[in-house]
């Protein structure tokens, strides 16, 4: 839960500590309007993934699913500047799939919080062997970092990519060059 009256203080502290004045008509409501965003861009702090994932769907095959270009926001929790990009997800079903919109969901759940990159295709991947119990799931992110393009080495449009496999994809080379060719050779 987001405590508005804490992030109001921190805000107003933040003004002043740049020089601000965090009574200026422009900024007066300002506090406020951080604080309800920070619902919203933290919102995955509170929620349950298993919500979406444990609602599952019986099938017969178990060929590889793959949901690709989820886009994605999310906050670096070591500059508290945003990270972007696109999730792509596969896995291999033993039985029972789920919704598709429940895996951009999941998605979502994990990137609303303050993360690291690697973490979250992680946390992505660890939750679906967990909750939906499949043969073995990839995840793939690629990202584009604020922390790289605004300000340090200022090197806009370069993207980071990470990559977690779990059950089959880590024993089955082959399937996972099918995933990449799927997903057009990326």
């Amino acid at each position: 839960m987001t405590d508005h009256k804490k992030i109001e203080e921190a805000v107003r502290l933040f003004l002043e500590g740049i020089g601000e004045d965090p009574e200026r008509e422009g900024l007066i409501d300002t506090p406020g309007r951080i604080a309800r965003m920070c619902e919203e861009l933290y919102g995955g702090m509170d929620a349950d993934v298993s919500e979406h994932l444990s609602r599952t769907f019986s099938v017969d095959s178990s060929e590889m699913v793959i949901e690709r270009d989820i886009t994605f926001y999310s906050t670096c929790e070591h500059h508290i500047l945003p990270f972007f990009g696109k999730a792509h997800i596969a896995y291999v079903p033993d039985g029972k799939v789920v919704g598709l919109s429940k895996l951009a969901r999941t998605v979502e759940v994990f990137a609303r919080r303050l993360q690291l990159q690697e973490q979250l295709t992680g946390q992505i991947a660890d939750a679906l062997m967990e909750f939906m119990q499949p043969k073995g799931a990839l995840v793939m992110i690629e990202a584009e970092h604020m922390c790289m393009t605004m300000r340090g080495i200022k090197k806009p449009g370069s993207r980071t990519v990470t990559i977690a496999r779990r059950g089959v994809f880590e024993s089955d080379p082959e399937l996972e060059e099918r995933f990449f060719r799927m997903m057009g050779g990326r």
